[in-house]
């Protein structure tokens, strides 16, 4: 039986009044009434568990029930609250699948709690606990519906899966939210980063080069014929601006970079499949071109919305002429805007959100509109942060940078692998399975070198952190289908070096002896993610890294927060336990 079950019993079988029990225990109405909703649970050791028995028990002696004594009332009051464990896994995984999803400013956030912003994190990630987290619930709650656009409620009738729309207002919303933080499923039954991984994990930058006939573009010259300024009014117009201002960027002699900046609504936009087979087609023109776009994308949209943004971005990080950064700072929930700058022209744009419909766009060539619009957007990059980093073979060396400098941070690490990870790799399994691969000599002995380095890198590691590897369970019937290939993407090398599926179980198997070697290592079979070109490690509160194995070897440095924790969550969590 829960508390709130059983204090309405003893207030039923006293048949007394919540005005009369707040009278007799001395809490506040409002202190009762979330006691009896079980919205709140008292300490047992706190003061007010020991004004609410006295009360109880002075109630029952006024109505002459003398069965009611103290320590009856006290020892079972405690039991129900001892039994009633507050869901804090789960509470963790809603809370932080709560501001992944809704536009939330998290230092305002902290400001309103009354917390550090640090503070947070830690309970986003599962290392803290609210002391209270039936009042931090309802904290929460309050200031996200404070601050909640219709966009954003939309969002969360979605996650608490409420179909009534009408019914709802906000003392509604926020009871609610209250209880899905707790108990609640969601709603959105499909995690929106998963698709994501699917789509980057099959990506063939070939593939899509030869289907939209990358290869055979030619770049027109002549001159695209536009006013010195045009203004477009209404979702159709925009679009039509849009491509406008990459007709004049392709067209011009211009080879500056483009710089881009768009918060305003992506769901208009995306509705319309004509005009995203023609912006995906005018973005490959700007890239076949050879200029540079730097992309600062809107990470304060509802992150479903973000990771639709992001997925179809991916053909384009692919090429390596794409940086994308994005904002730390908030968004406000009012006013939408657009900026896009070339050498050739520029576009501004501005509407309020949620009616996108009324907006308007003003693209101009004239240089002294130009040159305006050109600082403001360089202006707007200087306050921007990469959301991830981008490395291709071009850029190799400053991978490997990156990879030596890191090797020693400090943090535990998690990784979700569609392979065996090389350092619990034995050189004997290792020549064994380069022999039938037919692999050159000089290949072969940079393959072997490399998986030493692993080797050395993670023994170093295993010395003081912990680190965690998700392996994939396959099936020899799987495996006849698509047998696992050596993972050599830090190596840049996109040949298949194929396991036998007798390989694949010994270097399982070697993987296990390696977990019993080192005691900070531990290894979990891993059904739920059917990844076959893409390795996802993770160092705790820094980064996260995909690393995809071929077409083409890529690796994405992810410093997001938002993005970074939601992939984070992916892995169960392994950090020690913090004492309050």
């Amino acid at each position: 039986m829960t508390f709130s079950e059983k204090l309405n019993g003893y207030m039923s079988e006293l048949n007394c009044t919540a005005k009369e029990l707040t009278e007799a225990s001395g809490l506040s109405a409002s202190v009762i009434s979330r006691y009896r909703e079980g919205s709140r649970v008292p300490k047992i050791d706190s003061m007010q568990f020991g004004q609410l028995v006295k009360g109880i028990v002075s109630l029952a002696t006024e109505k002459n029930n003398r069965e009611y004594t103290e320590e009856m009332v006290k020892k079972e009051l405690a039991l129900c609250i001892e039994e009633q464990i507050f869901p804090y896994d789960k509470f963790q995984v809603n809370f932080d699948r709560l501001l992944n999803m809704l536009s939330i400013n998290v230092s305002d956030l902290s400001r309103f709690l009354n917390f550090d912003s640090s503070y947070i994190s830690r309970i986003r990630n599962g290392q803290r606990r609210p002391a209270d987290p039936q009042g931090f619930s309802e904290n929460v709650s309050k200031y996200i519906i404070n601050h909640s656009s219709s966009e954003d409620k939309a969002v969360l009738r979605r996650l608490m899966d409420i179909k009534n729309e009408d019914a709802m207002d906000d003392t509604i919303y926020i009871k609610s939210l209250v209880k899905w933080l707790a108990y609640g499923e969601g709603g959105i039954k499909e995690d929106v980063v998963v698709p994501f991984l699917n789509k980057l994990d099959e990506f063939d930058l070939n593939e899509f080069i030869r289907s939209i006939h990358f290869d055979e573009l030619k770049v027109p010259t002549m001159p695209f014929q536009l006013p010195t300024s045009k203004n477009y009014y209404g979702v159709e117009e925009m679009c039509e601006a849009t491509l406008d201002f990459f007709k004049a960027t392709v067209l011009s002699k211009s080879m500056e970079d483009l710089i881009a900046n768009d918060d305003t609504p992506m769901a208009d936009k995306a509705n319309g499949s004509d005009f995203m087979k023609k912006y995906i087609f005018a973005v490959a023109l700007t890239l076949k071109k050879g200029l540079h776009i730097n992309f600062i994308h809107n990470v304060n949209r509802p992150f479903d919305e973000m990771m639709m943004g992001l997925e179809g971005w991916i053909p384009m990080y692919m090429t390596g002429q794409i940086s994308p950064y994005y904002l730390k700072e908030a968004h406000n929930k009012l006013f939408g805007h657009f900026l896009y700058s070339s050498g050739a022209a520029a576009l501004s744009g501005e509407c309020i959100m949620d009616y996108h419909e009324n907006g308007k766009m003003y693209l101009t060539k004239n240089k002294t509109e130009m040159a305006y619009y050109r600082q403001r957007a360089l202006d707007l990059l200087s306050k921007a942060h990469p959301l991830m980093d981008i490395y291709r073979i071009e850029t190799r060396d400053a991978f490997e940078a990156f990879m030596e400098k890191d090797k020693m941070a400090s943090g535990n690490r998690k990784s979700i692998l569609s392979a065996l990870p090389l350092y619990t790799l034995t050189e004997e399994l290792l020549l064994k399975i380069l022999s039938h691969n037919d692999v050159d000599e000089t290949d072969k002995k940079n393959i072997i070198e490399y998986v030493k380095y692993q080797r050395e890198v993670y023994e170093n590691i295993l010395s003081n952190r912990c680190v965690v590897d998700e392996v994939p369970d396959i099936k020899e019937v799987e495996f006849k289908e698509q047998p696992m290939i050596l993972p050599l993407a830090g190596l840049f090398y996109e040949k298949d070096i194929v396991y036998t599926y007798e390989e694949y179980l010994e270097h399982l198997k070697q993987t296990h002896e390696f977990e019993k070697q080192n005691s900070n290592y531990t290894v979990k079979i891993n059904s739920k993610y059917s990844f076959k070109n893409i390795q996802i490690r993770i160092l705790e509160e820094k980064w996260v890294i995909i690393s995809k194995n071929k077409a083409p070897a890529i690796h994405f440095v992810i410093h997001n927060p938002q993005l970074r924790r939601a992939l984070e969550n992916m892995v169960i969590p392994f950090w020690e336990e913090e004492e309050e």
